[in-house]
């Protein structure tokens, strides 16, 4: 038995069988790179689903957790500590927004944006007449707690959980016609990600977009975007929802605005804040510890320093470009879409799992999403040269199954 088995094997033993895991186990990482146990080198396309944006081992990033870790990791939201104050100034510069709260995950920032929009129509309407309608989107994704499960728009992950979170509707993604018909005075929040991603790697269009934030504004309904993947630089601005000019009234980030700590966060516009929730409504022991936030504060100032943004603007292109011949290549890839380094390709049928297994067998981490789409969400730290490599490893493994 290797010792890849056997440890493989243990674990199954003690850990709840929630994951379909690969059979990989990872020992180290160094820069767009993972090592298992046994020594394998593989090409990181996925960076723990789109989390370590900076790639395994940034130097800086290492030695301020460890200096933080030597001084102070959690006391509790009871008190102040200076890498909040950092940590929470960085954000607000950064998304135009107006306050933040610290979560421990994407999930639990969808959880405070729920209860942050059903708290303002609260105190807008009253107490007898509160709106708490929230309109999500089909084939949307926000995480697997009850309250974003509940918001999370396939039928798939909710079944065995139900009944979920009442008060929600569904409407279809870039469909303005569906949201419009879904709204009513009940209706006190309208929600989705600004870029698609487990749904299978949908931009929103530019004019759906604009049309909501309208409707919006019109009906005194917050606007709430996910930014939990494709914020913090993957698509080439810090935020997706930079490329179309608009703000929410809430925005949810978490993945690398970490860069592998576990870290989220959402962000209230003006407005919202001074209207919704208030000492005592929300909170967490973990969320925005010392340790967290000198992570998110340590992010920005390397994200800033590299130029990460800079670059995924100036190398998205390159990636697009290989892709685009691989789509022209494989008959059966049908079509490319995407943003920045947050891609996916359609493969019409071809199991998509087992091509993300045969491409580890050759060195490479690429993931799957919405059923048919290999998604390439690398470290945004990635070179011309890791792509060319990468196109090498999947052609490898697409020309075995044509």
């Amino acid at each position: 038995m290797s010792v890849s088995q056997q440890i493989m094997e243990e674990t199954e033993q003690y850990v709840l069988h929630t994951y379909n895991r690969f059979p990989v186990v990872f020992e180290r990482g160094s820069g767009v790179r993972l090592y298992d146990v046994e020594g394998k080198e593989y090409l990181d396309f996925g960076a723990g689903i789109a989390v370590f944006a900076l790639g395994y081992g940034n130097q800086a990033y290492n030695d301020a957790l460890k200096a933080q870790i030597d001084n102070l990791v959690h006391t509790s939201n009871l008190f102040y500590h200076t890498p909040l104050r950092d940590a929470a100034k960085k954000v607000i510069a950064h998304t135009g927004m107006s306050k933040v709260f610290f979560t421990n995950s994407g999930a639990e920032a969808i959880e405070g944006a729920i209860k942050a929009a059903r708290k303002y129509a609260f105190l807008r309407d009253g107490s007898d007449h509160p709106a708490d309608e929230i309109i999500a989107m089909n084939h949307s994704f926000h995480g697997r707690t009850v309250g974003a499960l509940s918001v999370t728009g396939n039928s798939h992950y909710q079944e065995p959980f139900r009944p979920l979170m009442g008060g929600v509707k569904f409407a279809d993604f870039n469909d303005f016609e569906s949201v419009k018909a879904a709204v009513t005075d009940k209706t006190c929040a309208i929600l989705l990600e600004t870029v698609q991603g487990e749904g299978g790697i949908y931009p929103a269009d530019p004019a759906f977009l604009s049309s909501v934030r309208k409707l919006c504004d019109e009906k005194d309904i917050l606007l709430i975007l996910d930014e939990i993947q494709c914020g913090m630089g993957r698509t080439g601005e810090w935020f997706a929802c930079d490329h179309y000019g608009i703000r929410p009234d809430i925005m949810t980030m978490a993945k690398a605005l970490g860069c592998g700590i576990p870290v989220g966060a959402f962000a209230l516009n003006e407005k919202t804040a001074a209207k919704s929730l208030a000492p005592g409504d929300h909170g967490t022991t973990y969320g925005g510890n010392p340790l967290a936030c000198a992570a998110v504060s340590t992010v920005f100032d390397l994200f800033e320093q590299e130029k990460i943004v800079e670059h995924v603007r100036e190398t998205a292109p390159y990636l697009e470009k290989r892709l685009d011949a691989l789509v022209q290549k494989y008959d059966f890839l049908t079509g490319r879409r995407g943003m920045g380094f947050m891609q996916g390709i359609v493969a019409e049928g071809k199991p998509v799992g087992d091509i993300v297994k045969a491409a580890l067998g050759e060195g490479l981490v690429i993931l799957s999403a919405g059923g048919n789409v290999l998604r390439f969400v690398p470290p945004l730290v990635i070179t011309k040269d890791d792509i060319d490599e990468m196109i090498a490893k999947l052609e490898k493994v697409l020309g075995q199954i044509v």
